[in-house]
């Protein structure tokens, strides 16, 4: 019987195709993979529909559709469901394992009580049942064993390393704490991004930042030439510790905002700008110093203390004019890192507040590993070869 099914399904398909040509490509292929995740589901419980056998594992609870957008546009498969929630196709997991960790998180939050009746609504709306304490603990260790060998897996050569950090709330021994998304996103060898690794931590302290540097460089993480980041002091001396011989690109975006804190009138606040952004416009690292020389000098009456900053500070913003001309525009900050935050942000609104520090990097781990993924497999971000 099942064997007739699945032949009736490609047999469809395949009719399709013979009818419509090209144009039948997206129905011929929503139709083959609604039927490889049903046969899918009857070997994860042991069992087809209506079966019995001493093998079965559990029982059937038909099916939910979800919407996708993929090569071939917009498609809604229909997703077989099993009773207990322990079943996900493996043919979707890519591309939906964020999802599977802000689910997983709401759903830890209604078991330990902290949630509000719109979480537990809303996590039944996704998950499809009411959560039990069993179903959170058997889903979380499918997904963290995956989670975890994604952020353990062996790295190579990175000329370029962004460095960045980002607060969640979670809740920690009855109390609600600000944790520190340490992230590392790296351009390797052949152009490509790729997020290196992501962890969450008490703070960016030192011993922190420093530990999460020190892993990346046990898993093979080398050929470093430039690092960029923010002027964090945690950061800088664990990057002094652990790869010393490194230079080091402060984000300029970062350094023009610091600026504002030093200017002592408002009217200064438009031509100091502009001022700065002329320095880190410069074509040449000989002008851009010329320029810094004429900065100093032009505020070290009327804004003393900027001036000083400025002269010790915006040096650190013309690391970039080492690499090659081509790469600069995009090491100079670390915009490279908007995607990802701005992906966080929009997963994270949804929990509000994670339970504990697992369920947050689970969550922060899941998209990291789906944006990485997208990365790799789509365009070159930098041209590494110099003609």
């Amino acid at each position: 019987m099942a064997h007739e099914e699945q032949s009736n399904a490609i047999d469809a398909a395949v009719e399709l195709i013979m009818q419509e040509g090209f144009d039948g490509f997206a129905d011929a292929f929503r139709m083959l993979l609604n039927e490889a995740m049903r046969i899918e589901r009857s070997r994860h419980l042991g069992a087809g529909a209506w079966e019995r056998s001493e093998s079965r594992q559990g029982y059937a609870n038909g099916y939910k559709p979800k919407t996708m957008k993929s090569r071939l546009g917009e498609l809604t498969f229909a997703v077989p469901q099993v009773r207990d929630g322990s079943f996900y196709p493996s043919a979707l997991e890519r591309g939906l394992r964020s999802e599977r960790a802000l689910k997983l998180a709401l759903a830890e939050m209604v078991i330990q009580g902290v949630s509000t009746r719109k979480v537990a609504k809303i996590t039944e709306e996704l998950c499809g049942f009411e959560v039990s304490s069993t179903q959170v603990s058997r889903c979380t260790q499918m997904l963290d064993e995956e989670l975890s060998a994604w952020r353990r897996r062996t790295l190579g050569a990175c000329p370029y390393v962004v460095l960045d950090a980002r607060y969640e709330k979670v809740r920690q021994g009855g109390q609600v704490v600000d944790c520190a998304v340490l992230v590392a996103l790296g351009v390797r060898a052949d152009g490509k991004r790729d997020i290196l690794g992501i962890s969450v931590a008490l703070s960016e302290a030192e011993v922190h930042w420093r530990q999460f540097l020190t892993e990346l460089k046990d898993r093979g993480l080398h050929g470093i030439e430039l690092f960029v980041a923010d002027d964090h002091a945690g950061l800088k001396a664990a990057r002094r510790a652990v790869f010393p011989s490194v230079p080091w690109q402060r984000c300029q975006f970062h350094l023009q905002q610091n600026a504002g804190h030093y200017v002592p009138r408002l009217d200064l606040r438009v031509p100091v700008a502009r001022d700065i952004r002329a320095i880190f416009n410069a074509p040449s690292l000989d002008e851009a110093r010329r320029l810094l020389g004429l900065f100093v000098d032009h505020y070290a009456e009327r804004a003393p203390k900027l001036a000083e900053w400025a002269e010790h500070a915006l040096p650190e913003g013309l690391v970039v004019y080492n690499v090659p001309e081509t790469h600069r525009r995009r090491l100079r900050t670390t915009n490279v890192l908007e995607r990802l935050n701005k992906e966080l942000k929009r997963r994270t609104r949804v929990a509000t507040l994670f339970p504990n520090e697992a369920s947050c990097l689970r969550l922060v781990s899941a998209v990291a590993m789906e944006i990485s993924e997208e990365w790799l497999t789509g365009r070159t971000y930098l041209t590494m070869k110099q003609e």
